[in-house]
Parts: C-alpha cells; sequence; structure tokens
C-alpha cells in the first residue's frame, strides 16, 4: 500500500508540465472561486457516495442485513483509492471482496457480488462514453473520437463478453501461467495454483446459478441505473468548475466532455488517467488535434482544467484513502451469526 502513497507526487508531474507549458499560475487556478470548486468535490463525492450507495444495495439483497449499510457505503467509497491509484481505474473490487471475506462470506458469493458492482459500473460508463466518441466523430474530432470509441468499446465489451461467458463456462488458470507458477513456486506453487482454480470453479458456479434469476435481473437493472446516474454527476463536475472561469458549457456537453475523458485515461499509460484526462477533456471540448494544445480565445482554457482535476481526483483520493484505512483495511469482526 505504501507505493500507491509514494505514486500520487507522481501524477502531479503531467500537472506541473501543463502548468508550465501553457504558464498556468496558482492564482489563476485559484480565480476559479470557491464555491465552484466546492461544487465539483461535492459533485464528485456525490458520485462516490452513490457507487457505494449501489454496492451496500447489492450486497444486503443477496446477503441480508449482515452489515450496517453506512458501513457498506463507507468500505465501498474507500475501495476507489485504488482505482485513483492503478492505471486504467481497476483494483477498488479486489478490497471489496476483501472485505466481505472478512465478514464470513464465502468467497465465490463475495466475488459474484464485487462482479455484479464492477460491470454494471462499466457498462454505464461504456454507453456515455460511447456516445461521447460518436459525437466527437460527428464534430470532426477523428483522432479524439476514434481513441475514446476504441478503448471505451473494447474495455466495455471485455467485461461484458467475460461476464456472460463465465455462466457457461468455468475459467481455470491457463495452463502456461499454471506451469510456470508451478515450476516457479514448486509446493507452494501448486498449493496457489489448486486455491485459484477452486476460486474460480466456484465462481463461475456462483454466476451460473445467479445470473438469469428475476431477483437478479432486477439487481442488475436497479445497479446500473444507479452507475448511470453517479456518472452523471461525474459529468456536470466539469461544468460547476466552469462557471468559475467564465466558460458555459450545458450539462450534457459536460458529461460527453468528461465521459470521454474518463475513457482516454482508461489507455493503461499513467496512474490513474493522470495527464490522459486532462488532454483529452481539452481536446474534447475544443475538437482539437490531440498533438495540438494551443487553445484559441473564447474557449476552455487549462486553468479550468487543472481546477477540475484537483476537485475530482485530488480531493477524493485524500477522501477515500482516509475511509479505506478506518473502514475496509481495519480490524474486522464477523458477524455473530455468520
Amino acid at each position: 500500500m505504501n507505493w500507491r502513497l509514494a505514486a500520487i507526487p507522481v501524477t502531479l508531474i503531467p500537472i506541473f508540465i501543463i502548468a508550465i507549458q501553457f504558464d498556468i499560475k496558482l492564482e489563476d487556478v485559484l480565480a476559479i472561486g470557491f464555491f465552484p470548486f466546492v461544487g465539483a468535490v461535492l459533485a464528485m463525492m456525490i458520485k462516490l457516495g452513490i457507487q457505494g450507495v449501489k454496492f451496500a444495495y447489492i450486497a444486503r439483497k443477496y446477503l441480508g442485513s449482515f452489515d450496517s449499510f453506512g458501513k457498506l457505503i463507507g468500505v465501498r467509497v474507500g475501495s476507489e483509492f485504488i482505482k485513483f491509484t492503478t492505471p486504467m481505474f481497476v483494483g477498488a473490487e479486489f478490497i471489496v471482496i476483501y472485505y466481505l471475506k472478512k465478514k464470513g462470506v464465502k468467497l465465490s458469493k463475495a466475488t459474484w457480488i464485487a462482479i455484479m458492482d464492477i460491470v454494471t459500473e462499466v457498462l454505464a460508463a461504456g454507453l456515455l462514453s460511447i456516445m461521447a466518441g460518436i459525437i466527437a466523430l460527428l464534430n470532426g474530432a477523428y483522432i479524439v473520437g476514434i481513441i475514446i470509441l476504441a478503448t471505451s468499446i473494447s474495455v466495455t465489451t471485455l467485461w461484458m463478453v467475460m461476464f456472460f461467458l463465465s455462466s457457461k463456462h468455468t475459467f481455470q488458470v491457463p495452463k502456461v501461467l499454471e506451469s510456470i507458477v508451478k515450476k516457479l513456486g514448486k509446493e507452494k506453487g501448486n498449493k496457489i495454483i489448486d486455491q485459484t482454480n477452486t476460486w474460480m470453479e466456484e465462481t463461475c458456479t456462483m454466476i451460473r446459478e445467479n445470473i438469469h434469476t428475476p431477483e437478479s435481473k432486477k439487481i442488475f437493472t436497479v445497479s446500473f441505473l444507479f452507475s448511470l446516474a453517479s456518472w452523471l454527476f461525474y459529468g456536470i463536475s466539469f461544468m460547476i468548475i466552469a462557471m468559475g472561469t467564465g466558460y458555459v458549457i450545458n450539462a450534457f456537453d459536460s458529461i460527453m466532455a468528461v465521459m470521454g475523458a474518463n475513457a482516454i485515461g482508461n489507455l493503461p499509460i499513467t496512474i490513474g488517467g493522470s495527464g490522459l484526462a486532462e488532454f483529452g477533456i481539452v481536446a474534447y471540448i475544443n475538437n482539437l488535434n490531440p498533438f495540438d494544445f494551443d487553445i484559441p480565445k473564447g474557449v476552455v482554457a487549462w486553468d479550468a482544467v487543472i481546477g477540475w482535476r484537483i476537485a475530482t481526483y485530488y480531493v477524493p483520493i485524500v477522501i477515500t484513502w482516509l475511509l479505506l484505512v478506518k473502514l475496509a483495511l481495519s480490524k474486522i469482526s464477523k458477524p455473530k451469526t455468520a
């Protein structure tokens, strides 16, 4: 976990490069104003809060009242710290699985709940990002549009195919990887492979037993709507920040710009999409060539983009870290009824 904390300063490097390259001073960012900045932070925290409510809803539907609703929300919000400090925004699901397992939930069931959570999130984000990519193409931002579509379609398709294939096929550790682990780890390697294969088999069985039930279909639909709402709040965060710079953008265009930037940030290049999201949102809004970032007058400027990134990335990093340590990684006691 320590390396993740050490990685946070690294994510600031693109911010400093942008500031130096385009002569952005601290006072330019501060000129955005207190209320627009706080408003953007609140929009982002509402986004995370809705994700937490969705996770608590899924967990309570499958497990009953095994834990407090508020604590489940906090654990899910805290798990986002892992996504913020990982390329391609992955890893939160492992914190969720770890927490549920420590609470006495069977590993396969904990994995199923985490999968339901992440798949509905990816599907909602993917559909919005695909819409953003199509709009970019229609507006003449061909390179940006192609990058957004290629990323969002690939990520969404991968998750959905894996989700539905798991209900028909039992996955196991690939033979090549299995032989390498067993050769290097010997007895311990054999144990790891056996445990992993058992976990994958039980998880696929759990998916197979639940995916087509009326209850699961209802949970999936409700969870998808929660995810859609959470991404919409994230999308309007830029509109709120832009108000402080005098740049006017409507809610729909703000949502499309943010989701386009989010898709570009999913490229496995930097931690938490640092630099990619900033350049992505500027290129999307201004219909720019992604290799030419001289912004014409009268359009969104870099101070708004940097302010938006601080409000929706760096402030939440602190909050999610505190929740992660306090709730998800603290000493966990199993419920007496477990």
